[in-house]
């Protein structure tokens, strides 16, 4: 589990300990990750578990993160299940964030899932088996106010793990990609405190998920080999509404895309025109603001 030290990568980590697996966490913050090994084991269901953590930046050398990946599977052999969970997120207008902003989160949160994937992958396909797990976003099905350097990393990752899915379909190996909604995590509560007002009021619009409810649907969802995997009835119908030509786990899923795609398409427009609306609103209270701060 890369970015396993905390937020939904830390709970699916913690899921997957439960139901007997062997850990490796992987993040870049040490202590973090010996707290959080510490955590996990208190779940351990049987003696032989291990749970192994190694430190390193998986956006920044390839040849780092194919050795490191290596040294695990020496030790606890190989990879049934890579769950790349790495990423941050940066919010503002979009001339207001600042260049080098768009190269950093397009490293951690695409390259970081990249690299990774590509260590593992020649493997899974030898073996005939395997799990890979691209954790997007809502915010990769839909582009809203503030993420404009955010959500493409995140819609980048569905179209690799679209590419990737019917590469590796032949040898038994499946991708699974995890649009989760808000969730309360660490990284989420520090998102939100540079959030402009215009995406504070349009992520009210839905709940905040807990990060332990999230982890169990992403592992749910990777071990029966489904290509999405969402959280809750908005969830669901962003699925449905994006699903275009991504794969999908049976024809009963597709039927169900063509059956709802119509009436959801309907909603969708009416959630549309409320985030238009809420834009709007708050351009004109600013600029009622600075007329006024003008003309004092």
């Amino acid at each position: 589990v890369t970015g396993g030290s905390s937020g939904i990568g830390k709970c699916i980590a913690i899921e997957c300990y439960k139901q007997g697996a062997f850990i490796t966490l992987i993040a870049r913050d040490e202590n973090k990750l010996l707290q959080t090994k510490k955590e996990i084991e208190k779940y351990s269901v049987n003696d032989k578990q291990v749970v192994l953590c190694i430190s390193v930046d998986v956006s920044k050398d390839y040849e780092q993160v194919e050795n490191v990946l290596k040294q695990a599977q020496e030790k606890l052999g190989p990879v049934d299940m890579l769950v790349n969970c790495a990423g941050t997120s940066v919010t503002g207008k979009f001339e207001d964030i600042e260049v080098n902003s768009f190269e950093r989160l397009m490293a951690v949160n695409y390259l970081g899932s990249v690299y990774p994937s590509r260590a593992v992958i020649a493997t899974m396909k030898e073996r005939r088996m395997g799990r890979i797990v691209f954790v997007s976003s809502q915010a990769g099905q839909l582009g809203l106010f503030g993420y404009t350097a955010y959500s493409p990393t995140k819609f980048a990752l569905r179209g690799l793990a679209e590419a990737l899915q019917m590469e590796v379909k032949p040898y038994n190996v499946y991708i699974t990609v995890a649009y989760p909604p808000d969730t309360d995590t660490p990284g989420f509560a520090e998102e939100s405190k540079t959030k402009p007002l215009e995406t504070k009021l349009i992520s009210e619009t839905s709940s905040v998920c807990q990060a332990e409810q999230v982890a169990r649907v992403i592992v749910k969802d990777a071990i029966q080999g489904n290509f999405n995997s969402s959280v809750g009835s908005d969830g669901y119908m962003l699925s449905i509404l994006t699903s275009g030509m991504s794969p999908v786990t049976s024809i009963t899923e597709g039927l169900q895309q063509v059956v709802c795609m119509g009436i959801f398409r309907i909603v969708g427009l009416f959630y549309l025109g409320s985030f238009d609306s809420i834009v709007r609103r708050c351009m004109i209270q600013r600029e009622k603001s600075q007329s006024a701060d003008k003309t004092e």
